[in-house]
C-alpha cells in the first residue's frame, strides 16, 4: 500500500467520524430546539470541529519508517544423486525387526467363536447363484419372507390404533 493510498484511508475514517458526531449532535439539539435550523448549525459546528480535531491528531508520517530491508543471498544447493542408506531407516538399529513382522502368508483353517478374524470371502458362506436369483425375484415382486413379524410391534402398532380410535 503506497502513502497516498493510506492518506485517503485515513481521510476518509476521520471524515465519516465527524459525520457522526456531527448526526448525533444534530440530533441531541432537534430533542432540546425547537427550530430545525438550530439543529443543523449544531450539526455542521459539530462535524467541522470534529474534522478540524481530528486532520490535527494525524500521525507523524517520519515515525512509521522503516529501515531498507536488504534480502541475504541463499546459497546454492549441491543437488547430486540421492541414496538411501540404512541410517536414513526410522528404527534405531538399521535391521528391521523380525519380531515385529505380520506375515499374511498363513491360512486360517477355522475361525474361532471368540476370534477377532473376519472372513470377507468366505467359499462356504456365499449363496449360489440360484440363492442370488430367488433373493432378487422376491425383492423385485415385493414378497420378502422376514415380513413376519418375530417381535410382535405390528401388534403393538394395531393395540395402538385401536386405543386412538376408542379415545376420539
Amino acid at each position: 500500500m503506497d502513502v497516498r493510498s493510506a492518506q485517503r484511508i485515513e481521510a476518509a475514517v476521520d471524515f465519516a467520524a465527524a459525520a457522526i458526531l456531527a448526526l448525533a449532535a444534530a440530533y441531541a439539539a432537534s430533542l432540546f430546539a425547537a427550530s430545525p435550523i438550530s439543529a443543523a448549525a449544531t450539526g455542521a459546528a459539530a462535524f467541522f470541529l470534529s474534522l478540524k480535531a481530528l486532520r490535527s491528531l494525524g500521525a507523524d508520517p517520519d515515525s512509521f519508517t522503516l529501515a531498507p530491508f536488504v534480502p541475504s543471498a541463499i546459497p546454492e544447493a549441491e543437488v547430486g544423486e540421492l541414496l538411501l542408506t540404512d541410517a536414513d531407516r526410522l528404527d534405531a538399529g538399521g535391521q528391521p525387526a523380525a519380531d515385529d513382522e505380520l506375515m499374511l502368508d498363513d491360512v486360517l483353517a477355522e475361525i474361532e467363536d471368540n476370534s477377532r478374524v473376519v472372513r470377507l470371502f468366505d467359499a462356504a458362506a456365499m449363496p449360489t447363484p440360484g440363492q442370488l436369483q430367488a433373493r432378487i425375484d422376491r425383492h423385485l415382486n415385493g414378497t420378502n419372507p422376514h415380513t413376519a413379524s418375530t417381535d410382535a410391534s405390528e401388534a403393538l402398532h394395531q393395540a395402538l390404533a385401536e386405543l386412538r380410535r376408542s379415545l376420539k
